[in-house]
């Protein structure tokens, strides 16, 4: 039988599956295999909800963003199609191309994954 992960909240190694998920019995954390293999590499990006992100997912802004020298904002309720995820610099951990702003970086805070 292979050894299943330690959890990725709290390190437990008493962790087991259930279906496709596993979960954690110490601290309740329930995972999918996916996002174990991003935690491997250090990429789990959720969003200001808690809702996992990956590479090309789309999102919603969910608050006016200033930019840093433009006279116009992200305006609430702009979609960004095709994320890519990055390690973190200063906060920002989303990569995306906006419609009228060109390359950016966001910070996941401030979106919500878009369905």
């Amino acid at each position: 039988m292979e050894k299943l992960p330690n959890c990725i909240k709290c390190g437990s190694e008493f962790t087991y599956e259930d279906g496709n998920m596993f979960i954690c019995p110490e601290c309740g954390h329930e995972w999918m295999e996916e996002e174990f293999e991003k935690s491997e590499k250090g990429l789990v990006i959720r969003d200001a909800h808690g809702n996992l992100l990956k590479d090309g997912d789309s999102v919603t802004v969910i608050k006016d963003l200033k930019v840093k020298g433009e006279s116009s904002a992200i305006k609430i309720g702009t979609k960004v199609k095709d994320i890519r995820l990055i390690t973190p610099v200063d906060g920002h951990d989303i990569e995306a191309r906006i419609k009228g702003f060109g390359d950016m970086r966001l910070k996941s805070k401030f979106v919500k994954k878009a369905t």
